[in-house]
Parts: C-alpha cells; sequence; structure tokens
C-alpha cells in the first residue's frame, strides 16, 4: 500500500471513530484508538515530507 493510501485510510478511520465518539463518558479503549491511529497518521505525513523533500516532488 502507498503511504498517501496509508495516509488516506488513517484519515477514514480517524472520522468514522470520532463520529462515534459518545458526548460523554468516552470509554479509554476508544481514545487510545484514536490516539494510535494519529499517531500513526502524523509519522507518515513527516515521513512523505521527508521523501518528498529529497526528491522535490510536491
Amino acid at each position: 500500500m502507498d503511504v498517501r493510501e496509508r495516509i488516506a485510510e488513517l484519515e477514514r478511520r480517524i472520522a468514522d471513530l470520532r463520529a462515534r465518539l459518545p458526548k460523554h463518558s468516552v470509554p479509554p479503549a476508544m481514545i487510545q484508538e484514536l490516539e494510535s491511529l494519529e499517531e500513526e497518521r502524523e509519522r507518515l505525513l513527516r515521513e512523505l515530507e521527508g521523501v518528498e523533500g529529497e526528491t522535490g516532488r510536491p
């Protein structure tokens, strides 16, 4: 899977999870999953920026 495709998949999963979060009493497992997804997305974005910076691609 391409890095951009993985980022898009993570963004879809993050949006879905946020839509399912209850207004009150959010289960810790949901918070943990959201944080994990966001951290992976951020890591991939930094990786992508580094690769694009080296190749000069937008």
